[in-house]
């Protein structure tokens, strides 16, 4: 038996467990009673803990029915879901949201308490002299621009324009950099903090030009080279932008992993920032490198050095890469037999007063990626497989397959498109986000995170499913930037400040179905992560469904 709410039939498996039915019985072992007075009400009867210490045996009847539902690739466990909280989320699928943070400022709220005395260098002095924990809380949370900057100025040094003293030429040149020194042959920032230098870098409303200077500048961050950089501007581009992509060389990924950061230029801290346009230009320079990297694997003729390739250029790359990985019939040159694409986001940074890095390494928009070969060798000197998210699908879809005799992701597909209720009552029953001709934005039926969202190409080629970018023409990537695009937007609109967002493709040259399939994973405050998803379960306080819904009531305010 395979334990997976897919089948078939076309209709989602959901496990009900309904102790309010049945009931059950607890055998009661206590020793001993441990009367307790708790407080009392407003008029003057005490409030006792009696009902902590029952006699004899407990009879539960009543309890809410909960939900089991095991994810559609079991490799990632299995989500549960209380009736008790779902229910009332159910009868209001607006109610889905994290509300904002109310904005802070230290120095206006000493001012508001009536403290007097408290000139511009008392309250610098304040902040500089506050315990290292408040620091933190202060780095991550002040709203003020010039206290963010104070507080900056406890942990480095800036160069302000010759003369200048602190204070003047913040606005709008701001500093011209920062103080260094020199360690072991290398020029380094002075940094009493990093913890504290990164927060205050991270928080939004830094000034601009300080931003720059402490982490966006090239360099600011170390000697990275970058290797590619997209472009765009005019009236259908927003704001226009820059995107770097730099080499990180020294990687967890053989052969190294790009990032696509956004240029001390064209910032962009939030969702609300980035268009569609930047959206494209993020993926190009994924798109564009992989493709690269494939035709040299292949022996094809390099692009021009020093220039991007337009979109004409790119695709005309990616055909001759595809039509060499046909030809090969999975016989590629070393080492790139039967190569994956590794690619994710980590939007979104915090940092807790207590020293816990809670996300992305930055809040600034980028991207990771890389190609993953499909073994590499072992410690004994024999070869292993190389490890990719997506060899995981590959694997679940050929266990369907053997099992049922039915392709996994064509009864994935109709059990989306005839969905029920979990909770079998009437109302919403769309798990459906978004869509167009090549692509489906859905709630899946079992969340691994409380408002995951899936993004699946339903897009095909001859020689069967789209499953990875190599196979993706230029319709499908739009329709996939697009897409992405669209789910951040709807999980920033909802209240999501911190988003996982990762890949799952097929291996380059296999055809056995795989769909290529995006994962949106927010982090949210009451569900950051703890034994029991450890144990791969899920708790969840909605039902898919009503996600949906409230996703699709964002897309509907953005117009999209």
């Amino acid at each position: 038996m395979l334990t997976c709410c897919v089948h078939p039939d076309g209709c989602f498996r959901v496990g009900v467990h309904q102790p309010g039915i049945t009931g059950y019985t607890v055998r009661n072992l206590r020793a001993r009673n441990y009367p307790e007075i708790l407080g009392q009400l407003p008029d003057g009867r005490e409030v006792a803990n009696n009902a902590n210490f029952p006699e004899g045996d407990i009879a539960v009847s009543g309890g809410h029915p909960v939900y089991e539902i095991a994810n559609a690739m079991p490799f990632r466990g299995c989500t549960y879901i209380d009736a008790g909280w779902a229910g009332p989320r159910a009868l209001n699928p607006a109610s889905i949201a994290i509300k904002r943070p109310a904005a802070l400022s230290l120095r206006k709220h000493l001012s508001d308490q009536g403290i007097q005395g408290l000139d511009e260098v008392a309250v610098r002095n304040c902040i500089a002299s506050l315990p290292l924990q408040l620091r933190y809380a202060l780095a991550a949370t002040s709203s003020d621009a010039e206290e963010l900057i104070w507080l900056a100025e406890t942990c480095c040094s800036f160069i302000y324009a010759e003369g200048g003293k602190h204070g003047q030429h913040r606005y709008p040149s701001g500093p011209k950099g920062l103080l260094y020194e020199e360690h072991q042959g290398r020029a380094r920032p002075l940094i009493s903090d990093g913890e504290l230098f990164e927060t205050i870098a991270n928080n939004p409303h830094l000034p601009d030009s300080y931003k720059e200077v402490m982490v966006l500048r090239p360099g600011a961050q170390g000697t990275s080279p970058i290797t590619a950089d997209a472009y765009h501007d005019g009236p259908d581009a927003g704001q226009g932008g820059a995107i770097f992509e730099y080499l990180r060389a020294n990687s967890y990924i053989p052969g190294g992993h790009y990032a696509a950061n956004f240029a001390h230029t064209s910032r962009r801290y939030s969702i609300a920032e980035l268009s569609l346009a930047d959206m494209r230009g993020l993926r190009h320079l994924y798109y564009q490198r992989i493709y690269t990297v494939l035709g040299a694997q292949f022996g094809l003729e390099p692009p021009e050095q020093g220039r991007a390739l337009d979109e004409d250029k790119l695709e005309t790359l990616r055909l001759a890469v595809l039509e060499k990985a046909l030809a090969c019939d999975g016989s590629y040159p070393h080492p790139a037999t039967h190569p994956a694409t590794l690619w994710g986001w980590n939007f979104g940074y915090d940092f807790s007063p207590t020293g816990y890095r809670l996300h992305a390494s930055h809040q600034m928009i980028h991207q990771q990626y890389a190609l993953v070969p499909e073994s590499v060798n072992s410690s004994t000197g024999l070869t292993m497989p190389a490890f990719t998210c997506g060899d995981l699908v590959a694997d679940w879809a050929t266990r369907y397959q053997k099992h049922y005799h039915s392709d996994f992701f064509s009864d994935y597909l109709r059990c989306l498109e005839q969905n029920t209720r979990t909770d079998g009552q009437e109302g919403e029953a769309s798990l459906m986000v978004w869509r167009d001709a090549n692509v489906v934005l859905f709630a899946p039926k079992a969340q691994v995170s409380q408002w995951e969202l899936n993004l699946m190409v339903t897009a095909n080629t001859a020689q069967g499913p789209v499953g990875n970018i190599v196979e993706a023409n230029a319709s499908l990537r739009a329709s996939i930037d697009q897409a992405m695009l669209i789910a951040q937007q709807v999980l920033a609109k909802l209240g999501a400040t911190m988003v996982t967002s990762i890949e799952y493709s097929k291996r380059l040259g296999l055809h056995n179905g795989q769909r290529l399939l995006y994962a949106f994973l927010p982090k949210l405050p009451w569900a950051m992560g703890g034994f029991t998803e450890a144990q791969g379960r899920y708790v969840c306080g909605h039902y898919p469904e009503d996600f949906a819904a409230a996703c699709r009531l964002q897309l509907e305010e953005t117009g999209a």
